[in-house]
């Protein structure tokens, strides 16, 4: 999974900054929901993580060969690493910060010269972005396969823990459970608080609406498939406008993965607090910035979130060999990070159509 990690990010990064089409003031307002909403869910995961500590309730042994690195984090000198030696380096050392630099010069440079050749009449960029598109869905085919293997993983997982541990180390695994379905509520609420004072819509019309999405989110554990349904069930149900539902579903979901995002910055908080480590501000920091394009790297598909978050846990010097642990509950948790996924497209959706008070 580390190997798939580092160019599904920075391909999905690329990908969307070419493939997109937005219209500039409503492209800016999209984004800046977006970014908004996904802060605030990786803020609501380190505030839930922060409070219960589901790690500290009772340790779980790592698996064979696994080694703990205490990482610190120099601020200056995360600046000055920033900027790789070589383009591939990221690539092949896994470094985050440095990845993140590399997708998003590419992302926003490739841009340009699309716009621009767009307005000339060239279409030289086509071959690029359909270079671009091949690889990302060469990668996403890839990742299919190892996820269906994860099946097996988890049964020889629990197979090895109940041996030699008995069930004891699920009590912890259920208190993280817990503590990831505290927070996805929380997130909910505030979803339902921002359409409450940013739409035209009530929250129990736009949950009236989100039932449909909602449930086959949850049954999917795919955004990506349940697109349709979320479109229709905002013009149809909810009553929205086509272009605000189109942006919100169809093209806010490429971005749009709070849930993830939530449940990625929450695992590497569990991880440290089962080996007993604390993670500074700094590097909870570190943790949120990578959370969201990971989220971005999390490509819509069951359990790709268990790929991405092996950035994550690079980034703070987290053995990666402890995600292998949480494999064991990533099938229903991958669930319901979906269903909050979808509902925060409807809302960006929602949000997008506006309120016409607002306006008077």
């Amino acid at each position: 999974m580390r190997a798939l990690a580092t160019p599904l990010i920075l391909l999905a990064v690329v990908h969307a900054f070419m493939t997109t089409e937005l219209p500039e003031r409503s492209g800016r307002k999209l984004a800046f929901l977006l970014l908004t909403n996904t802060l605030m869910a990786i803020i609501i995961g380190l505030l839930v993580a922060n409070i219960m500590r589901p790690g500290a309730w009772e340790r779980i042994a790592a698996p064979q060969n696994t080694e703990v690195v205490k990482k610190t984090i120099d601020p200056w000198g995360l600046l000055q690493d920033s900027v790789p030696d070589a383009v591939l380096k990221p690539l092949i050392d896994n470094n985050v910060i440095q990845l993140i630099v590399v997708a998003l010069a590419f992302g926003i440079i490739l841009r340009r010269l699309k716009s621009k050749q767009v307005a000339e009449g060239n279409t030289d960029y086509l071959a690029v972005q359909q270079g671009v598109t091949t690889l990302f869905e060469a990668v996403i085919g890839i990742l299919k396969w190892v996820i269906t293997l994860v099946p097996l993983a988890v049964f020889g997982i629990v197979a090895q823990t109940v041996a030699l541990k008995g069930f004891a180390p699920f009590k912890t695994l259920g208190v993280f459970i817990v503590a990831v379905l505290v927070a996805l509520i929380l997130q909910a609420c505030f979803y339902l608080t921002r359409v409450s004072f940013g739409s035209w819509i009530k929250p129990q019309r736009f949950l009236r609406g989100a039932s449909d999405p909602l449930f086959a989110a949850f049954s999917t554990a795919s955004s990506t498939a349940v697109m349709p349904i979320t479109f229709r069930a905002l013009v149809d149900r909810v009553g929205l406008r086509e272009s605000s539902a189109s942006l919100g579903a169809l093209v806010g979901s490429n971005f749009n993965n709070d849930g993830t995002a939530l449940y990625e910055a929450m695992a590497a908080l569990f991880i440290a607090q089962v080996l007993n480590l604390q993670l500074s501000l700094p590097q909870q920091l570190i943790v949120v910035i990578t959370s969201v394009f990971a989220s971005v790297g999390a490509a819509g598909i069951p359990e790709a979130g268990l790929v991405t978050m092996t950035l994550v846990f690079n980034s703070v010097g987290l053995p990666t060999e402890y995600i292998a642990i949480l494999i064991t509950v990533d099938w229903f948790l991958d669930r319901c990070r979906t269903a909050i996924n979808v509902l925060g497209d409807m809302s960006v959706s929602a949000l997008l159509d506006g309120n016409p008070l607002l306006l008077l």
